[in-house]
């Protein structure tokens, strides 16, 4: 058995369904219309947390806009039926039988639109707090584009969402055994897949390629895109691949980046999860799917999230 081709199908935070009506974003009239239509629909968010009822399935709780906080108001999007949905940080409201929960918590439990607009607020939520001042001049910039945009009043300069692009690769060898690592400040039940970060000036592919030969001295081919997913926890993009490592070469882990590393069979990875050496991971995230991927189901013991 190898790892099927084609594209990972079901990914927890790429399911939104909204149309994101950027060229809303910087016309007042229409948005001071939507606010004030009662048909629209606030999520306010509070250090990464929402607020989330869960009978008879997680769901978002939304207010509407006269019981949201004050202050900046974000576009997050509309819906098919023409409803906008905006995005508000501020102290969570009191709402019955709902409990504040963060995206590592629902984010793989919530359905498509819902999973979509808790990963846009929380990237926007953790963008504005960290760029509030402009890194030409340090002026204190100001919100607008309904959110997506700072503008320096200084410089006039314009500042966007950041987003940083980190490759995770499921590498596979001759026997279609997988790599999996564990990181020097995990927990020693922990093992995952290789990721690292983009450098400039560097393609996918490179990325890819660098980071296997960084991380553990293996030099790999077939870097082949399976499919990617937003992480805002806090701001990156991860993009998911396969490679293969040819021959019998030792694993050479970097002590700065990885504790120990080891190659496993389907047989040997569901002997390890069973016998709790190995806590296998969540479907939040695109290693998870990545590993299913090779091992052909969902994984023994697999938790809800």
């Amino acid at each position: 058995m190898t790892v099927a081709d084609g594209p990972l199908e079901w990914l927890a935070l790429a399911r939104g369904t909204l149309n994101r009506v950027a060229l809303h974003r910087r016309d007042d009239a229409w948005l001071e219309a939507a606010w004030a239509d009662p048909r629209s629909r606030v999520l306010v968010v509070e250090d990464g947390q929402v607020l989330v009822t869960h009978e008879p399935a997680p769901a978002l709780v939304f207010v509407p806009p006269d019981r949201a906080p004050g202050g900046d108001r974000w576009l997050l999007g509309v819906d098919d039926d023409g409803t906008a949905y905006f995005g508000v940080p501020g102290p969570l409201p009191a709402v019955e039988g709902a409990e504040p929960a963060g995206l590592r918590r629902v984010g793989a439990l919530l359905a498509d639109r819902d999973s979509g607009l808790l990963t846009h607020l929380v990237a926007l939520e953790h963008w504005h707090a960290t760029h509030r001042f402009c890194p030409r001049c340090g002026a204190e910039t100001e919100v607008t584009a309904a959110g997506h945009v700072r503008v320096c009043p200084k410089d006039g300069s314009q500042h966007f969402p950041r987003v940083d692009p980190a490759v995770i690769m499921l590498v596979t060898d001759a026997d279609d055994r997988i790599l999996l690592a564990r990181g020097p400040q995990w927990p020693a039940d922990r093992r995952s897949i290789l990721a690292g970060f983009v450098e400039p000036g560097e393609s996918l592919e490179q990325a890819v390629a660098r980071e296997v030969e960084e991380e553990v001295g293996l030099a790999v081919r077939d870097v082949r895109y399976l499919g990617s997913q937003p992480w805002p926890l806090p701001q990156s993009l991860m993009l998911g691949f396969t490679a293969k490592a040819d021959g019998d070469v030792p694993l050479r882990p970097d002590p700065e980046e990885i504790l120990d590393a080891a190659w496993y069979t389907r047989d040997e990875l569901r002997a390890a999860i069973d016998a709790g050496e190995i806590v296998a991971p969540g479907p939040l995230s695109i290693a998870a799917q990545l590993i299913m991927r090779w091992y052909g189901a969902d994984l023994p013991k697999m938790p809800p999230f």
